[in-house]
């Protein structure tokens, strides 16, 4: 007997699990950063213009809604694994995996959100029910 979970409620069900976590732990940051006063600052220092202080928020923030409802998960994730580059790369510089200022988390979310890329929304999503979204945008 072979195990084809891909075919399987099994496969859906890790689909939406992986696709609330991980939209609503953005969507928590990106409101985070939205209340956080010094976040402009923090860009600042990091010799980011303060002029995408607004995309990142509206990023993470409406990305993360669209995993968590399930629609346009492949374009979110992709925009989310760019953020995702750039706080392992830019702001933690590839310094240390684990401890203080560690990009370990910023891995497994760069992570998740390739394989929500790869795996695509599920049939537990408004793109799957809606059926009128072209199926490369999932």
């Amino acid at each position: 007997m072979e195990a084809n979970i891909k075919e399987g409620k099994l496969n859906d069900l890790s689909n939406l699990g992986i696709r609330l976590v991980i939209g609503v732990i953005f969507l928590v940051h990106g409101l985070g950063k939205l209340e956080n006063p010094g976040f402009g600052g923090f860009l600042d220092s990091l010799g980011v213009p303060m002029g995408l202080m607004i995309p990142i928020i509206l990023a993470e923030s409406v990305c993360g809604v669209m995993l968590i409802i399930g629609v346009l998960n492949r374009i979110s994730a992709s925009i989310l694994s760019i953020i995702m580059l750039g706080a392992i790369f830019h702001v933690k510089k590839v310094g240390n995996l684990i401890g203080q200022g560690g990009y370990e988390l910023d891995l497994i979310l760069l992570a998740a959100n390739l394989t929500i890329i790869t795996m695509g929304p599920g049939k537990i999503s408004i793109a799957h029910i809606v059926k009128r979204i072209p199926r490369f945008l999932h």
